[in-house]
């Protein structure tokens, strides 16, 4: 006898074990269907594990620089293999935390691979191989992504790796090529550059970080060359050779061909969605460039199936994910939540310095006709990021002159992922340039520098 449920969710990610909480919490019944670890790549190899690679190498880019602060500590180093232990602890621990909530929540786990019979049924295969149905009136799709495999770059697990691999090498390598300056191939980059790598970053695109405003890209790019990273622009890797004991890599460039050795390559060009084998075709879900075509509310062309998180068009990230599935399961409970504004998502990037950024860049917000008042404070005017030693980037804000409109905001420095949130919430309510301006900002903070940012825009700075 099949399993019966309210709501069936398949895939445990951020969008899918979110949905199934939420629901929960309004009195559905619900059931997850997981075929690998509770909380998906984003706790189990990506968002938390990273950030805690990235802490790691923080702390010893601290204590490599202890001079700089008045302070000694001699004969400094590490382990690698701890480095990494402590980076599969944090995401094993996070795991278990989902665990504890589906059990708080009284949500069933079925493990296994679930695929779509039909509306309102869903056929689970095993760990074992074995088959089993689960029945649901609702169904949300949250199956996520995985790297994308570019032809010249075919992923082997040991010469050429994707970002899993890169968590868990089992020796530092000496010299790493990283394909990709999104926020994955940049996170690796200072990760890998600050353990004692030599780092090479190629983009295929003029500039690194291309999705940010260009004032961005070129502190990046400072600030990565500033620590020995080699940053190769309107660039490709075109061939891999890793015949020999590791890899020679064929760059192409504006002043052509380079040839670059290294031990290891990272393909970090973005992700594919995991779409294969779901029944898509079967039910006729509609798709389009490998994403599901949903409504306002996540349901897709059969009802009583839906689709949330990075299968569907929008930014792939966990926290958009985990807005989708809280909207898509209030809808299906009978509540009127508001349609999610895809234009007040934030991005985050958290290698050193941080990048956070939302909003229209500069480029755009002209580029849609907006008369534009520029506002940028650099942290080196900064007394908490004097303080600090944390004296590169700034924060640049962007408003529409005639009715004071916050257009976008662009960060780079330490710490600016906790800085973003405030500029999310302002352009919710509506809030204008003056408004933050005459916010009271506490002092010294890292903060304070989105009111003077603000500040500059009007002409009314003080600190610069």
């Amino acid at each position: 006898m099949a399993l019966q449920y309210d709501l069936v969710v398949i895939g445990s990610g951020p969008g899918g074990y979110v949905a199934a909480i939420r629901a929960s919490q309004l009195g559905l019944k619900v059931g997850v269907v997981e075929r690998e670890s509770l909380g998906g790549i984003c706790l189990n190899w990506g968002c938390i594990p990273t950030k805690a690679l990235l802490k790691s190498a923080q702390v010893f880019e601290y204590l490599n620089h202890a001079g700089d602060y008045g302070l000694k500590a001699e004969g400094v180093g590490y382990d690698f293999g701890a480095v990494i232990q402590r980076s599969r602890g944090v995401a094993d621990g996070m795991s278990k935390g989902i665990n504890f909530l589906f059990k708080k929540n009284k949500i069933d786990v079925v493990s296994g691979t679930g695929k779509l019979l039909a509306a309102g049924k869903v056929e689970v295969t095993k760990p074992d191989g074995g088959k089993e149905t689960v029945e649901a009136k609702h169904i949300i799709l949250a199956t996520g992504a995985r790297s994308r495999e570019l032809p010249a770059l075919p992923i082997d697990g040991k010469k050429i790796i994707g970002y899993r691999q890169a968590m868990v090498l089992p020796a530092l390598p000496k010299r790493l090529v990283v394909v990709g300056s999104g926020a994955i191939g940049v996170e690796f980059a200072y990760f890998y550059r600050t353990m004692g790598t030599e780092v090479t970053v190629v983009e295929y695109l003029p500039r690194i970080v291309p999705v940010e405003d260009e004032e961005v890209s070129r502190q990046m790019e400072k600030s990565f060359k500033k620590i020995g990273i080699n940053v190769l622009t309107s660039a490709e890797v075109t061939k891999v050779d890793t015949s020999g004991e590791g890899c020679n890599v064929t760059v192409k460039t504006a002043k052509g061909d380079q040839q670059i050795a290294c031990d290891v390559v990272l393909s970090a060009a973005g992700v594919v969605t995991n779409l294969e084998n779901l029944g898509l075709e079967e039910l006729g879900i509609n798709v389009e460039k490998g994403r599901v075509i949903v409504d306002d509310y996540y349901q897709t062309n059969v009802p009583g199936i839906y689709a949330i998180g990075d299968i569907v068009p929008g930014p792939a990230l966990a926290h958009v994910a985990s807005a989708e599935g809280i909207i898509c399961v209030e809808k299906i409970a009978g509540h009127h939540p508001e349609p999610l504004n895809y234009q007040n998502i934030p991005g985050c990037t958290y290698a050193s310095p941080e990048i956070a950024s939302v909003g229209l860049t500069e480029a755009e917000a002209k580029k849609q006709g907006y008369d534009v008042l520029v506002g940028k404070f650099p942290f080196s005017a900064s007394g908490k990021a004097s303080a600090g030693g944390v004296k590169d980037g700034f924060v640049k804000v962007i408003f529409d002159k005639k009715y004071g409109e916050w257009l976008g905001a662009h960060m780079i420095g330490a710490n600016v992922t906790e800085m973003i949130a405030e500029v999310v919430v302002a352009r919710k309510l509506e809030t204008t340039g003056h408004e933050i301006i005459r916010a009271v900002h506490p002092h010294p903070t890292m903060s304070e520098a989105v009111m003077e940012a603000a500040a500059a825009a009007y002409g009314e700075v003080i600190h610069l």
